[in-house]
């Protein structure tokens, strides 16, 4: 057996050892940032160590710190489990190492994308046709639509901001609800816009955008580039986040 082989035998059995127990750990880890920073850290070594001896020590020192997000007991935030298939084809991906950001250099990778992309379009009831793209999260969703509709209510205006870029270019109005979540706010520095560009309306009881404050946004008769970020509610309501930044007002 393989050095290799033995030590992702011995890694899994610790995933699975651990996926196993997580019902019976404390959700909140009783962590000591010192402690665990000196077991993480200490002195740069001069050399590295054999591959078993750095997963071991990389257990030893994680372990008791960890969160039990994947428990039974977890609700500190909208995090979604995974599930065993995910779980080991995460696995199966991290091995294969693929440079998976065009159909050249990782034809499985492009395909697969495209197959998921069209099994969610399919669930959702979107057009065949549809883009889309996959994203790591909440703060990469938004960033990716914010500059989807940066690009288009520019474009509208005369001003191609992928040749031009944001210096000089007309002024962007984004409305979003007051408890929109914190990264659109993120989003717009990263993008340029800024949170001075954010005009905030009302959100319901149940954190979703207020209909009628929405409507009254627009009652100035300012007809320049206007991104609208909608908003069905909040972590607090069990609602949706945000559902959508790419909506270019009329």
């Amino acid at each position: 057996m393989s050095d290799l082989r033995d030590l992702l035998l011995r890694t899994a059995g610790h995933i699975a050892d651990y996926r196993e127990t997580v019902a019976d750990h404390p959700v909140a880890p009783a962590v000591v940032p010192d402690e665990l920073r000196a077991a993480l850290g200490g002195a740069l070594p001069d050399k590295g160590d054999a591959p078993a001896t750095v997963i071991n020590d990389l257990m030893t020192a994680v372990a008791p710190a960890l969160v039990a997000s994947t428990g039974p007991r977890y609700f500190g935030f909208v995090v979604g489990g995974a599930v065993d298939s995910a779980t080991c084809a995460d696995l199966l991906a991290t091995g294969w190492d693929q440079p998976a950001f065009n159909a050249i250099t990782a034809p499985a990778a492009a395909i697969a994308e495209e197959v998921a992309g069209g099994w969610l379009k399919e669930l959702i009831g979107l057009p065949a046709g549809a883009s889309f793209g996959f994203v790591t999260g909440g703060q990469g969703a938004n960033t990716v639509g914010l500059a989807a509709a940066r690009h288009h209510v520019l474009a509208n205006a005369g001003w191609d901001v992928e040749e031009l870029g944001v210096l000089g270019a007309p002024a962007i109005r984004v409305v979003a609800s007051e408890e929109r979540h914190a990264t659109i706010d993120r989003s717009l520095r990263l993008l340029g816009l800024g949170t001075r560009a954010v005009h905030a309306v009302a959100a319901d009881a149940n954190g979703a955008t207020d209909i009628d404050a929405l409507t009254r946004e627009f009652d100035d008769g300012d007809d320049g580039p206007t991104i609208v970020c909608l908003q069905a509610g909040n972590v607090n309501t069990g609602a949706c986040d945000d559902i959508g930044s790419a909506s270019e007002a009329s």
